[in-house]
């Protein structure tokens, strides 16, 4: 199986459709494709939503025929452009030669402290999509864990949260949609609920509505968790009430 064909696994994958080798074989790839997993956590947590909404038994040839029908359907690869609108490709080359000017041009315009400035912007920058691609593994494998559990939740204001949990990991996803903003130098900070002891289990991305988290620590013995509005970098322990709450799924 070549690299190409990885890279057009994250379906089958989120929707548990591979064989347990390559599902084997994907799960290393993914650990250093931050592409396929982006795309994986993303199609998971859908999947996830989808099936709270309706289920049923499948027939017992279903797999077979979705596997049948995909062959004969190509999937666009990470990275792979669309051709434009009018059906005639741009020249590469010519594409490169503009590219090429343009960075000559900010080059020149960019010597001495600014080019310091744009080598730590560059170290930061690859740093932060280590640390996302890290990030979506470990969301990927809990949301496509083969015990995980879902529950899903109304918040204020038409927001939604589903929260999966994995027993076999020990860790737990929320997803939430349509999440209104938390006021200016706030963020909403994260709770796992151990009888009534809240314990921090980090913070949500302040500028984003729609998005999935991996919950910081174990879910160990903690029976729920919650939401709560705190200041940016977040408290030791509550000092608001929680804004949500919601059991785990057992």
């Amino acid at each position: 199986m070549t690299t190409a064909d990885l890279h057009l696994l994250t379906g089958a994958y989120a929707l548990h459709a591979l064989s347990e080798a390559e599902r084997r074989t994907f799960e290393e790839h993914l650990a250093g494709c931050e592409a396929c997993a982006q795309e994986s956590a993303e199609l998971s947590a859908t999947a996830a939503r989808l099936a709270l909404a309706t289920s049923g038994t499948p027939r017992p040839v279903m797999r077979e025929h979705v596997l049948r029908r995909i062959t004969t359907v190509r999937q666009v690869a990470p990275g792979e452009e669309l051709p434009p609108p009018s059906g005639r490709p741009v020249p590469r080359a010519r594409l490169l030669s503009r590219w090429a000017l343009a960075a000559c041009l900010a080059a020149t315009a960019t010597l001495g402290g600014t080019a310091l400035w744009q080598h730590e912007r560059a170290e930061d920058a690859l740093e932060e999509a280590q640390h996302a691609r890290q990030d979506g593994a470990r969301i990927a494998a809990v949301l496509t864990a083969p015990d995980a559990r879902s529950r899903a939740a109304e918040l204020a204001d038409g927001a939604t949260a589903t929260i999966v949990v994995s027993a076999s990991r020990n860790k737990a996803v929320l997803v939430v949609s349509a999440m209104a903003r938390p006021p200016r130098g706030k963020a909403y900070q994260l709770w796992f609920d151990d009888d009534g002891i809240m314990r921090s289990a980090g913070l949500m991305d302040p500028g984003r509505s729609d998005q999935a988290l991996l919950l910081r620590g174990a879910v160990d013995t903690a029976s729920g968790m919650g939401i709560t509005l705190e200041p940016a970098g977040g408290s030791e322990q509550p000092t608001s009430a929680p804004l949500a709450r919601m059991k785990l799924p057992a």
